[in-house]
């Protein structure tokens, strides 16, 4: 990847919509090689699809809970079915491997504090081998990022 792909992928995280030829004239090339590159990054898996940002708020679901899940076991078999567990609840939205005491940090978003102890309780505490839950509320946030930055 050169300094040009790295432009068309930047300007792409700021507006996954731009049409080809004002993208190609923001990075500098004609419209035929600039979509080019675009394929090519799309098919080298670079480029994973395109999404709608919501708003989270408006979306009805405001609250945002960190939550660090430490297992009793870390098994293949109960890392494999937490894992599975974890991608299939709806209100996880990332879930991390960690170093440290937690095993993993879940983003997790709901519309209160009754739909949180719902999901611990429903989802959570019904999943086998977690030994502990620690969670922290967002009550702000300061920076949200949708581009990468570029290391060329």
């Amino acid at each position: 990847m050169d300094k040009t792909d790295q432009a068309i992928l930047y300007e792409l995280q700021l507006d996954g919509r731009i049409s080809n030829q004002e993208l190609a004239s923001k990075v500098n090339l004609s419209p035929s090689p600039c979509l080019r590159r675009v394929k090519q990054l799309e098919e080298r898996g670079i480029i994973r699809g395109y999404t709608a940002l919501v708003d989270n708020e408006k979306y009805g679901l405001p609250i945002t809970v960190f939550v660090r899940v430490e297992l009793v076991r870390h098994s293949a078999e109960v890392v494999k079915k937490f894992e599975q567990e974890v991608s299939a609840a709806r209100n996880v939205l990332e879930c991390f491997v960690m170093t440290g005491r937690a095993d993993y940090l879940l983003k997790v978003v709901v519309k209160d504090l009754h739909d949180y102890e719902h999901f611990v309780r429903n989802t959570l505490q019904r999943m086998d081998n977690i030994a502990s839950i620690d969670t922290s509320f967002a009550y702000g946030v300061v920076k949200h990022a949708n581009a990468l930055p570029n290391t060329l």
